[in-house]
């Protein structure tokens, strides 16, 4: 299993929710601290993508603050890959509390032969469930210069293996593991969902 980082982007406000999606509380504790927990099982390097807050000052990880500030998400994955230990970084956004460790573990082991490993369902990429490597970083640079901010606009420069959805099907069947938090609703269901596996 290569060695990575474990890297969660957590900048900016939520439109819909009204509030930043890192400080919002799951079953008791902050969104992020769940899923830095999850990322703990795989990784020693933890890294937070965003502007220091003093509800950080707790978290094991190290806060990176933006090196490409309005530059999205592509900006905030090439600062988590410039500032990891590893040649390998697990990218996730911090919105995602249903991560599924067994496909993560798959994709991990993918990376060895890859530079970029990413899920690929009905044809829509998932960026922020992806494993990126060091080679990566040059190729982002090049493309946040020119201003273009899709994460796939580096991709012909790199090695890319798209986990497509019958592996994905094999360890999450529902897509949990993409399930992201934008409304109320959506806080309200996880919340259910995570009880519901408790039981």
């Amino acid at each position: 299993m290569p060695e990575v980082s474990a890297i969660v982007l957590a900048g900016g406000q939520s439109q819909r929710l009204g509030m930043d999606k890192a400080l919002l509380k799951l079953d008791g504790e902050l969104l992020l601290e769940r899923i830095l927990s999850i990322m703990t099982t795989l990784s020693d390097d933890l890294l937070v993508v965003a502007n220091e807050k003093r509800e950080f000052a707790r978290l094991a990880a190290r806060v990176v603050p933006d090196a490409r500030p309005g530059m999205g998400v592509l900006g905030g994955i090439y600062t988590g890959l410039k500032a990891m230990h590893h040649d390998r970084g697990l990218v996730v956004g911090c919105d995602m509390p249903l991560l599924n460790l067994n496909l993560l573990r798959y994709m991990i082991l993918l990376s060895a032969d890859f530079d970029v490993v990413i899920p690929s369902i009905a044809g829509k990429t998932e960026p922020l469930h992806a494993v990126y490597s060091k080679a990566c970083v040059r190729p982002m640079a090049d493309s946040l210069d020119r201003s273009e901010l899709r994460v796939i606009s580096f991709f012909r420069q790199v090695r890319v293996r798209y986990v497509e959805q019958n592996e994905v099907d094999i360890f999450d069947p529902e897509h949990l593991s993409f399930f992201n938090i934008n409304t109320q609703d959506d806080l309200e269901l996880s919340q259910k969902i995570i009880k519901h596996r408790k039981r």
